[in-house]
């Protein structure tokens, strides 16, 4: 997914906009395995994944709980750091070789002064983020393990082969045994 798409995906705006914005990015490549977020550091840089997956985990009794999956067209944020500048929570590895697009939080915040369209667009951002949150929140608490996992099936078919089940069992909530268990039932009924 190129940038224009990104951008435009967020919240669309004039080619004008566009263009600003575009312009303070920068094209990152980076390996399989790179943290781009470590917890108890601050990042207060985005992220946008042009090509590749990305998970954000945070470290609970010695494993990695896996919270947040994103791929092409995603953004990767920590946003206790973009908000209050402070140390974030979670790390945000790559699970393939990939190609993002940086934007620094201080040049975005000038944009935000002096283009309304690039606030907009900023405001969207934030809401679109603490939306996808709530979904996920409220899918934790009031789903199954199966129907999430019957969900995640439908909306992101392709995960199963790009990311570790552990890292996907841990992402749906339950044990790499139980998503053997539900992965199994699902065969046995179709």
């Amino acid at each position: 997914m190129d940038i224009h798409e990104i951008i435009n995906k967020i919240y669309p705006m004039p080619e004008s906009s566009v263009d600003k914005l575009k312009r303070l990015l920068s094209k990152v490549t980076y390996p399989k395995g790179h943290l781009i977020l470590e917890t108890g550091k601050t990042e207060t840089n985005l992220f946008f994944i042009e090509k590749g997956i990305a998970r954000a985990y945070i470290p609970v009794d010695g494993k990695e709980v896996t919270f947040w999956i994103g791929r092409e067209g995603s953004t990767i944020v920590s946003l206790k750091s973009y908000v209050n500048n402070r140390q974030g929570y979670e790390t945000v590895e790559l699970m393939e070789n990939s190609v993002l697009y940086m934007l620094k939080r201080k040049e975005l915040y000038e944009l935000f002064e002096e283009d309304t369209h690039i606030a907009n667009w900023g405001r969207k951002f934030a809401e679109t983020e603490f939306l996808q949150t709530e979904e996920r929140l409220i899918s934790l608490l009031f789903t199954t393990a199966s129907e999430r996992y019957r969900e995640l099936l439908k909306d992101n078919p392709d995960l199963l082969q790009r990311m570790p089940l552990e890292c996907l069992a841990s992402y749906l909530g339950i044990t790499p045994v139980s998503l053997s268990r539900i992965r199994a039932k699902l065969k046995r009924e179709h």
